[in-house]
């Protein structure tokens, strides 16, 4: 159970290294290298006898230049109709928040939600992001501030925002309480993922 009471989802991340650095050809000692880890580590985690931190996957990611989902990512069939229970939502924990999917990794089509639970302080970090498509913002509790292209636009509960995504962009919680909210993604590219682009870019 996690800090904001909910069960996180089993998957095998050590299995997901494996295939993603089998698929880039790179040995473990040459990981090791790039990612400042003892390939003992490696090993250990790829037969799953230890459990990555969240800053030993944020390594990771960046050694394999690939976003930290990748390690979460699963290949579904894809559904025209997508009924997601909240107990089945894929969640990612990061510095001071939550990466929440509600289910667009699943739908057959160009739009994906996903929820966000920033602690006080919590923030997508220092550099902005940029993807194709849209963005949709409903804040729903504390206050959540977006930055696009370089104006600030404070939203409070049942406030909401709406960009063109190929504008820079960043969002944190400026407040003292928990702050959270949807977001809507679409109109990107049949291959994309553009919310990974929120997750890969967080404080680690």
């Amino acid at each position: 159970m996690d800090i904001y009471g909910k069960e996180a989802a089993s998957i095998d991340v050590g299995l997901r290294l494996r295939l993603l650095r089998e698929e880039r050809d790179i040995s473990m000692r040459a990981l090791a290298r790039a990612s400042g880890l003892s390939a003992n580590a490696l090993s250990m985690i790829e037969r799953g006898m230890t459990s990555p931190s969240i800053g030993t996957l944020f390594k990771l990611a960046s050694a394999l230049g690939v976003p930290i989902t990748a390690f979460f990512r699963t290949q579904p069939e894809k559904q025209k109709v997508v009924y997601c229970k909240a107990a089945e939502r894929s969640r990612i924990p990061f510095l001071r928040g939550l990466w929440e999917g509600m289910g667009g990794e699943l739908f057959d089509g160009r739009m994906e939600p996903f929820a966000l639970t920033l602690e006080n302080g919590g923030s997508s970090g220092p550099n902005g992001m940029m993807h194709s498509g849209y963005e949709f913002v409903l804040c729903l509790r504390g206050v959540l501030e977006y930055e696009v292209d370089s104006t600030r636009y404070s939203l409070e509960p049942g406030d909401s925002l709406m960009f063109t995504a190929q504008l820079n962009h960043r969002w944190r919680n400026p407040g003292n309480t928990v702050a959270s909210a949807v977001i809507v993604i679409s109109g990107f590219g049949e291959d994309e993922r553009p919310a990974e682009f929120h997750i890969s870019s967080v404080q680690k």
